[in-house]
């Protein structure tokens, strides 16, 4: 089988293929299962004669490690892949959609792609959370200033968030009386230019957010907890000191399953939950982190196989039908 990554070019950029990379163990546990895997950017993507096509890098394993050949690269048609596995990290700007414009050309009948790169374009993983609205904390989604102050004024604290940016990049806490308020409001708002998501601040943040992971229909049954770090009021190192080990509730597990199934039937197969107190506050769709390496020491198992396997499954099923 043939696999393509759509990696980060800040990854890429700094060869960040370790154990704290999902796709370092996805890319491993496939080559191990004697897959041809390459690697790309998003720059890397073009389009010729109205068919897709890549650059890429082949990539091997040697001592138990990852590399990639940096100083020659092939051209591909992104239909010669069975799968794409299209992982590029936030922002989601003009770039990034326009990356996900030019997969828009790839026959799904052929080649799989995970995320279905139109599905993430038409899911903003801040706003669309607002699609599950009863399992979230009460939100507002709004540029206006005032609209944030009255929030403000009802919740007493408050969390502001950009819609196109990832781990916990530009996330403010504001509490009721801050002599800074109108200040903040106005530099996350850009004076009331800039649409956020505003959430009512959960009590229990100081215990960090649980990562809750979906495998298409499913829920893993593995999950950590992430503690906020650098005296931050929220996750924003990762390292083996602020991810413990997790246990899903039987309640959680019967409430998010539907969220499952509703991002699957979308064409969003690998999705992640960010939920405190048993309520979503993000979904992570574009390059959701698994924290294999994390989940493997804490239960003692393997969890990019079963990874693997399914992404294996998603192709052959495709393929299978539209034979």
């Amino acid at each position: 089988m043939k696999i393509l990554f759509v990696i980060d070019r800040v990854e890429l950029k700094y060869f960040e293929f370790n154990q704290l990379v999902t796709n370092f163990w996805l890319i491993k546990s496939l080559l191990e299962r004697g897959c041809e895997v390459y690697i790309s950017t998003i720059d890397m993507l073009k389009l010729r004669h109205s068919q897709a096509y890549s650059d890429c890098y082949k990539s091997y394993e040697q001592d138990n490690n990852i590399f990639y050949d940096k100083h020659s690269f092939v051209e591909f048609c992104v239909n010669d892949f069975d799968v794409v596995m299209f992982r590029p990290d936030p922002p989601v700007d003009l770039d990034y959609i326009n990356a996900t414009y030019i997969l828009d050309f790839v026959d799904k009948s052929k080649t799989v792609i995970i995320n279905d790169a139109t599905a993430i374009r038409n899911f903003n993983e801040k706003l669309h959370s607002v699609l599950f609205n009863d399992l979230m904390p009460e939100n507002i989604v709004t540029s206006s200033c005032q609209d944030i102050l009255n929030f403000l004024n009802e919740n007493k604290e408050i969390i502001l968030k950009p819609l196109n940016q990832c781990f916990g990049g530009g996330v403010m806490y504001l509490k009721h009386g801050d002599k800074n308020t109108a200040v903040i409001i106005n530099q996350m708002t850009q004076n009331g230019s800039k649409v956020l998501m505003v959430q009512k601040y959960i009590d229990k943040a100081i215990y960090g957010d649980k990562r809750v992971l979906f495998l298409g229909d499913n829920i893993l049954p593995y999950c950590v907890q992430k503690l906020p770090s650098n005296n931050d009021f929220k996750f924003c190192e990762h390292n083996d000191s602020n991810i413990k080990k997790a246990v899903l509730s039987d309640d959680e597990l019967v409430k998010f399953t539907p969220v499952a199934k509703k991002l699957n039937s979308m064409g969003i197969y690998m999705a992640g939950l960010d939920v405190i107190d048993g309520k979503i506050i993000e979904i992570n769709v574009t390059s959701p982190c698994y924290f294999i390496k994390e989940i493997n020491s804490h239960f003692g198992c393997n969890v990019e196989n079963d990874i693997t396997d399914f992404i294996l499954s998603k192709v052959m099923n495709t393929l299978f039908v539209n034979k």
